[in-house]
């Protein structure tokens, strides 16, 4: 049976694919695995992209599949160039090259909302968490739901320290793939919300482009968290595109 590696985002914690992994659980052995610092683990030295990336593939099979989400993704796409022969597949769920706005890059958060989350973590980690949590969920045809489980996962286990946050939060304003993209040659599905306006459907379709082998796939109605609102149509996208 062959091994697929989930990897969450910024503020989350694996619990957040419990929906996920239950319905692909009969076809892969499922690894939902929390990012260095989450979830009680201690935080690597250099808390930068690739370091994340082969942190995680340190631990990881010699031969896997990855899913990766909004900060996941990128992790899975580092991961993805840094280990060409460790990675078969790829899936890009929420994903984008570059999360800021830049002069050439109009599809992304503008720097100042980035720089705000990181202001208020010091003082209300939590809350901005949950700030964060309805800002994904919010204009989501099944936003309850979707608001639901991500404060399930929330509350699943203790926050990661301020100081792993404000790095994560570093790692979005820098990280820009875009160049990199065609290095990138495992076989990627890029599942994106309709209605995403934390990373804007254009990142998706730009990442779908760039990457040397890979499709596009929209769930109408969903916006940053498709796998939660759309389980099953996502579940049955990851099991078509590893098969």
């Amino acid at each position: 049976m062959k091994t697929l590696v989930l990897l969450h985002g910024w503020g989350m914690n694996a619990s957040v694919f419990d929906e996920l992994a239950a319905r692909l659980a009969d076809r892969y052995d499922v690894h939902a695995v929390d990012l260095s610092g989450y979830n009680g683990s201690p935080p690597i030295t250099t808390y930068a992209l690739e370091q994340l990336a082969l942190d995680i593939a340190g631990k990881a099979p010699g031969r896997c599949h990855v899913a990766g989400w909004s900060l996941g993704a990128q992790v899975a796409l580092a991961w993805a160039r840094a280990r060409p022969a460790q990675v078969e597949r790829l899936a890009l769920l929420g994903a984008t090259p570059c999360f800021a706005r830049r002069e050439d890059w109009r599809h992304g958060l503008e720097p100042a909302v980035l720089y705000a989350f990181g202001s208020s973590l010091a003082g209300d980690r939590e809350g901005t968490l949950r700030r964060f949590i309805s800002l994904q969920a919010r204009g989501d045809c099944a936003s309850k739901h979707v608001r639901t489980r991500l404060r399930s996962a929330l509350a699943a286990h203790a926050a990661p320290p301020t100081s792993v946050l404000e790095q994560g939060l570093r790692i979005l304003a820098a990280a820009d793939l875009r160049s990199v993209l065609g290095e990138i040659a495992q076989p990627a599905l890029v599942v994106h919300g309709g209605r995403d306006e934390l990373v804007p459907l254009d990142a998706a379709e730009f990442l779908a482009q760039g990457l040397a082998r890979a499709r596009l796939a929209v769930v109408q109605g969903a916006v940053h968290a498709p796998f939660i609102s759309a389980p099953d149509a996502v579940s049955a996208l990851i099991a078509e595109h590893l098969a």
